[in-house]
């Protein structure tokens, strides 16, 4: 028992010692460790302190280069300025010098002055001394006082001033007249405006019926497709307002605004009002209108008794019907010159039937003038030449705006007949020739341009709608021609207001399915 408590005594101060041991080590290697890492961070320090040494060698030496640079550009612009001060100074000096050679010589000039104002004083006492002398000897001449003397000149005086007086007072009475002749112009000028819508909106629109105002929608058609198409195919402006149960088509060509208004009035029997059907609509009237022209021409030849005329003057006799001369029809003008042409030759000893013809014929350029540059007695001339009308006819047309003498009593008859027509009371509008002449020479320019297809002035002349043909002009050409018409009309065409150019480009591709 004792040897088995002696063995673990034994054992525990074995296994203590063997402990104490290994804590020993333990310490030892924990004593290793400290010294290793604080000889780390002593090497550590003394490399940051190399760093922090080099660094701040490295910013010394950039601070001494950079206020070097410094240094030599503040001695540049320091030279610079003292150049400039130098070119200042000399400058100054020399102006100062020049401002002392002037001042000298202005001294100069003074008291020369000076001297020629002393001697002016002499001359003028001088002059008042011979002066009074010669009064003195004409007092006793003349046997006239200073003042009598002064009383006659006083007396003529008055006299010369009141016809002076006279002469201005007639100026004056006369521009007074002048300036109240323009303001009575401006007056009725002024009267004249207010009533010239009403005129023009008279004779420049028509009307169409609708049933109801449904179809008004359907004319219009979706984002305004239909009336677009009926506006560019018929070269006329349509109206769709407030007004129930009515269309007003506006136009100053009164043959398009016919076939405009037989058009809308078939689509809207018709009920199908689309863009294919628009324009299958629109040949179809015209065609028939250029029939109806060649039947109401022949009627109408018929009428007056004469024959052998080409079906081409026919239809330009019954275009005549949609055109007018300063407000008065062209057909019914040159009807009643026909009469009264016929009635003078017979009278006169001439050929009635011929002078019919020259009658009827005499005006037929206006049939063409819508579509072509130049005067109507040209282009009827030109037209009856081709046709191989009687000489008779073309020297009529020439005669009568007074491009040749009359070679014929015919001739001759045909221009007094003229003359008879246009100078009837209420036969003319002279207004509204001018301005139907006005809206011919903006689509003449329009026409002009390359690339153009048509042109329609519309809105009463304040727009002209212009069809370019895509082919041959493209979006940004189309921006410029705008412009450049816009331009010509500036320069060329004399209006109220403002002229609206629009210039539309349109590609149809067409293709078959077979």
């Amino acid at each position: 028992m004792s040897a088995a408590i002696l063995g673990a005594i034994v054992a525990f101060f074995i296994a203590n010692k063997i402990n104490r041991a290994k804590i020993d080590v333990y310490e030892e290697q924990a004593k290793a460790k400290a010294k290793a890492i604080e000889h780390e961070a002593e090497i550590i320090l003394q490399n940051s302190k190399t760093k922090a040494k080099e660094l701040e060698i490295e910013a010394k030496k950039e601070f001494e280069n950079r206020t070097k640079h410094l240094t030599q550009e503040y001695e540049k612009k320091f030279a610079k300025l003292q150049q400039k001060d130098e070119e200042l100074n000399n400058l100054f000096k020399e102006e100062l010098k020049n401002i002392t050679i002037e001042k000298d010589e202005l001294k100069k000039e003074r008291k020369e002055f000076e001297k020629q104002v002393k001697e002016l004083n002499t001359l003028k006492k001088e002059y008042q001394e011979k002066l009074d002398e010669a009064v003195s000897i004409l007092e006793k001449t003349a046997g006239l006082t200073k003042q009598e003397a002064k009383e006659i000149v006083l007396q003529k005086t008055t006299e010369n001033a009141r016809a002076e007086i006279a002469h201005i007072v007639r100026k004056y009475e006369q521009d007074a007249k002048k300036e109240a002749e323009k303001r009575a112009n401006y007056i009725l000028a002024q009267a004249t405006s207010r009533y010239a819508g009403d005129f023009a909106a008279e004779r420049l629109i028509s009307s169409v019926s609708l049933p109801s105002d449904e179809l008004k929608g359907k004319i219009i058609g979706k984002e305004g497709r239909n009336i677009k198409a009926l506006e560019m195919l018929l070269g006329v402006d349509i109206i769709i307002d407030d007004t129930p149960n009515l269309i007003i088509v506006s136009s100053f060509n009164l043959y398009r605004r016919a076939i405009a208004v037989k058009v809308i009035d078939l689509l809207v029997k018709d009920g199908r009002v689309q863009p294919a059907r628009i324009e299958e609509i629109c040949e179809k009237v015209t065609s028939e209108f250029e029939s109806s022209l060649l039947k109401e021409g022949e009627d109408i030849v018929f009428d007056l008794g004469l024959t052998g005329m080409h079906p081409e003057i026919l239809k330009l006799i019954g275009r005549l019907k949609f055109r007018a001369s300063y407000g008065q029809n062209a057909l019914a003008h040159s009807l009643e010159v026909a009469h009264l042409a016929g009635i003078i030759a017979a009278e006169s000893g001439g050929d009635s039937i011929k002078a019919k013809r020259a009658g009827i014929l005499h005006d037929i350029g206006k049939a063409l003038t819508h579509e072509y540059s130049g005067s109507h007695v040209d282009l009827g001339a030109d037209i009856c030449k081709r046709y191989k009308e009687d000489e008779v006819v073309i020297n009529a047309i020439y005669a009568h705006h007074g491009h040749q003498e009359a070679t014929s009593i015919e001739s001759a008859a045909v221009c007094a007949a003229d003359t008879l027509s246009a100078a009837r009371p209420g036969a003319r509008r002279e207004v509204l020739e001018s301005f139907l002449r006005r809206v011919q020479e903006i689509e003449e320019i329009a026409v002009s341009k390359n690339g153009v297809s048509k042109a329609y002035a519309i809105n009463a002349g304040r727009e002209i709608r212009v069809i370019a043909n895509a082919h041959l002009i493209n979006d940004d050409e189309a921006v410029l021609l705008s412009k450049e018409i816009a331009k010509e009309i500036e320069e060329k065409v004399q209006y109220p207001g403002e002229i609206k150019v629009n210039v539309i480009r349109e590609l149809r591709a067409i293709d078959f399915a077979r």
